[in-house]
C-alpha cells in the first residue's frame, strides 16, 4: 500500500512538473547544454535564417527565462513582448539560459546554485554558442538582476568569452563589499507566490494590466519553487578589470533595485572606455516587458550594432 501511495505521488508531481512550464512562443526552441560537471542545462532560443552575431541572455534571482524573455500576452500578437524574438528580428541569434533550479533545468545534486556555479554554467553556454556559430565574433553576454551579477563575474574573470556585456537592472553597490550570511543546513525550497511575481511592476500605466497578469501566471508556472542561493559573498566586483569589453549599462528609471545613485558608482569604475549608460522614462525593473519593451529593444541593439 506505500510502495503504491509513493507512486501516485511521484506520478503526481511528475505531471504538475509536465504541465508547469509556460507555453514558449512561435519559433522558440528548447535545447540542452551540458555544464562542466555534466549537469543538462536548458537554452532557449531564436534563430533568423542568416544571423550578424550571437547573444545571451541570463535572467534573474526569481524567474526564469521564458517568463522574462519570451512573454506571451493573451489579446496582444503573438511575441509583441518577446525579448527573443524581436532581438531575433533584429538579426541575431539569441539564447536565453534556465540556471540551475529554474524553469526546464534541474537543480543539481546539492540543491544550491552560487556565483561561481552560475558564473561556470554560463561560461559553458556561451562556449557552446561560439562553437556552434564559429563564423561569428564570440556572444554578446546579457545579464539581468541577478544575471547582471553573474554577468559582470564572468567579465572579469574570462572577458575574451565575450564580445559585448550589457548589465541590465544591476542590482547592487559595488562600493559595498559583499558579506557572507548564515544559511539553512538545507535548501528552504519555499513556494513562490503571485504577489511576488508582480511585485516589480511598479511603474502606473507602464503597461496595460494582462501585461502583468499574463508574466505572473507565467513566472508560477515556470517557477513554482523559489531557487536557493548560497555564498553571495562570492559575487565580489572588481569593474576596474573589465577593460577590453563594451559595456552597456540598462535601467528603467523607477527600478528601485538598480538605482541611479549605485548604479553611477558601477558605471564610473568600469575599466571599458567603451561604455555607455541608458535610462528608460516610465520604465521599472520590469522595462523589456512592459510597453518600454520597443525603447529597451533598439537600446540594446544599437549598442551592439554601434561601430568600433
Amino acid at each position: 500500500m506505500m510502495l503504491r501511495l509513493a507512486c501516485l505521488a511521484v506520478l503526481l508531481l511528475l505531471t504538475c512538473g509536465a504541465q508547469a512550464q509556460p507555453q514558449p512562443g512561435p519559433g522558440t526552441q528548447r535545447a540542452q547544454v551540458q555544464a562542466d560537471d555534466g549537469q543538462p542545462l536548458v537554452v532557449w532560443s531564436r534563430l533568423p535564417a542568416r544571423p550578424r552575431g550571437t547573444l545571451l541572455l541570463v535572467h534573474g534571482r526569481t524567474w526564469s527565462a521564458l517568463p522574462n524573455f519570451d512573454l506571451q500576452v493573451a489579446g496582444e500578437p503573438a511575441d509583441k513582448r518577446s525579448v527573443l524574438a524581436a532581438l531575433a528580428q533584429a538579426g541575431y541569434a539569441v539564447y536565453a539560459l534556465d540556471l540551475r533550479g529554474y524553469g526546464g533545468t534541474a537543480r543539481d545534486g546539492s540543491g544550491w546554485n552560487t556565483p561561481v556555479r552560475a558564473m561556470a554554467d554560463v561560461r559553458a553556454t556561451l562556449t557552446w554558442i561560439a562553437k556552434r556559430h564559429p563564423g561569428l565574433p564570440p556572444p554578446a553576454l546579457l545579464g539581468y538582476s541577478n544575471g547582471a551579477r553573474v554577468a559582470l563575474l564572468l567579465a572579469q574573470a574570462q572577458p575574451e568569452l565575450l564580445s559585448t556585456l550589457v548589465l541590465y537592472g544591476f542590482p547592487d553597490d559595488v562600493d559595498t563589499a559583499p558579506q557572507a550570511a548564515a544559511v539553512p543546513a538545507q535548501p528552504p525550497r519555499e513556494r513562490t507566490t503571485a504577489e511576488a511575481a508582480g511585485s516589480d511592476f511598479i511603474t502606473a500605466n507602464a503597461a496595460p494590466a494582462a501585461v502583468q497578469k499574463a508574466y505572473v501566471a507565467a513566472a508560477l508556472a515556470a517557477d513554482p519553487v523559489r531557487t536557493d542561493w548560497r555564498a553571495m559573498e562570492q559575487f565580489a566586483y572588481q569593474p576596474e578589470q573589465v577593460t577590453r569589453v563594451p559595456v552597456l549599462l540598462l535601467r528603467g528609471v523607477d527600478d528601485p533595485l538598480a538605482t541611479q545613485a549605485e548604479n553611477a558608482h558601477l558605471f564610473a569604475r568600469l575599466g571599458s572606455a567603451d561604455r555607455s549608460w541608458v535610462t528608460l522614462p516610465r520604465a521599472d525593473h520590469v522595462a523589456h516587458v512592459e510597453d518600454s519593451h520597443a525603447a529597451w529593444v533598439d537600446a540594446v541593439v544599437a549598442f551592439l550594432r554601434r561601430p568600433r
